[in-house]
């Protein structure tokens, strides 16, 4: 079993307004419903095990889209989210920060219980690799927020952050049980020990998975059992810059807000009749749901579908933010009873965006973008954590 990714991240304090982490909680909730719908259940843990994803998935939820605080906030959103659904999905999310962290064995005993899996090797599983995170390797990191995302069959991924003070640099650590991280293609769910040989079933006592595979792991070598598949790297400057965008995807998103032909034809796929700025929105939503790992290594661009709680790189569009919740809570109800036009629709719609990026290749002016953003977002109830400072409302402290 390999980590299937690493991400560093400048140390970023402070707290998600309420205002902020209720909207997080709803949007995190619908991506990732949005991907068992299309994809399965196995595949959002994939996505979660990659750290580009997991950072793009942020940035859309209007996190700040380079700090340490986008991985308690978002596992803190699906958590809140997913759990009240989780024997209607099939997914479970245990552990979390401090105190939540150390609690993350007794969950996962508790979720194993209700669907019949062994929860004593999930409870193994999830202190080795915080183990093995935090001990086995001389990085400097402490673990301080551990995060076990476990389905109903048994797979499961872990999404983990140590604190570097003196460097001020956060380091998240991403395992999956699969090892498989290709979008694409059905995820294998075998665990490769040195001794143990193929286990098909994480939980299968026959196979006796958490016992061998784990002392197999702890015995293959270190540079074997710690290797690394994707290293995400985050600059320390707060703002966005253009050259953290990838300014041919970013063009493709704006021409299809602002271009009335291509605008009028992407609300003909969604059957929804947007503004331009919620089409923007959509269509980076889309991409989460739908793209493939080549298309977030620049996870940054993301954040222009709804800025940052601190500004960057515009101000929170609350008005825009509540109707992309609502197209895409629209379209998974209607999929629930076998109408799947509307969510269909998103699908459509980021193969759409691709074909305009390829066919006319346009290239965004990241600064000029961004000083639009911050020209409208008045209109679009543009709000920042600033703001909350100024009139003292409640804050969650998440991170």
């Amino acid at each position: 079993m390999r980590r299937s990714g690493v991400a560093d991240l400048p140390l970023h304090g402070g707290r998600v307004p309420a205002w902020l982490a209720a909207r997080m909680t709803t949007l995190g909730t619908g991506i990732a419903e949005a991907v068992i719908h299309h994809y399965g259940v196995s595949e959002l843990l994939t996505r979660l095990s990659d750290p580009f994803w997991f950072q793009a998935l942020g940035c859309v939820m209007g996190m700040d889209w380079h700090s340490s605080g986008i991985t308690t906030s978002v596992m803190g959103a699906l958590k809140r989210g997913l759990n009240p659904r989780a024997a209607e999905l099939g997914v479970y999310v245990c552990g979390g920060r401090g105190r939540h962290s150390v609690r993350t064995p007794d969950e996962l005993r508790d979720v194993a219980a209700r669907v019949s899996l062994d929860g004593d090797a999930l409870a193994r599983t999830s202190r080795l690799t915080a183990r093995i995170d935090n001990n086995a390797i001389a990085d400097g990191f402490q673990i301080y927020l551990h995060s076990f995302v476990v389905t109903r069959a048994g797979e499961w991924a872990v999404v983990q952050q140590g604190l570097n003070a003196s460097l001020r640099t956060a380091r998240r650590y991403h395992w999956h049980s699969a090892t498989v991280r290709d979008f694409t293609a059905a995820p294998h769910t075998a665990i490769v020990g040195e001794s143990a040989g193929v286990i098909q079933n994480l939980v299968d006592l026959e196979a006796r998975p958490a016992q061998d595979a784990l002392l197999a792991m702890a015995r293959a070598p270190v540079d074997y059992t710690l290797g690394e598949v994707r290293r995400l790297r985050l600059p320390s400057h707060h703002d966005v810059r253009a050259e953290n965008v990838d300014a041919k995807r970013l063009g493709a998103v704006l021409a299809l807000a602002h271009e009335r032909d291509l605008h009028d034809f992407a609300s003909l796929l969604l059957v929804e009749q947007l503004g331009p700025r919620t089409l923007q929105s959509l269509a980076l939503v889309a991409e989460v749901v739908h793209g493939t790992p080549t298309r977030f290594a620049d996870p940054a661009r993301f954040s222009f579908a709804h800025g940052g709680k601190d500004g960057h790189p515009f101000p929170v569009p609350l008005r825009t933010y509540d109707e992309t919740i609502g197209v895409l809570r629209r379209g998974l109800d209607r999929a629930k009873v076998g109408r799947t036009d509307k969510l269909d629709g998103m699908r459509r719609l980021d193969r759409f965006v691709r074909a305009i990026e390829e066919r006319r290749s346009p290239y965004a002016e990241v600064d000029a973008a961004i000083g639009h953003e911050r020209s409208i977002s008045r209109d679009l109830g543009g709000r920042t954590v600033f703001d909350d400072r100024r009139r003292g409302p409640r804050q969650l402290d998440l991170f």
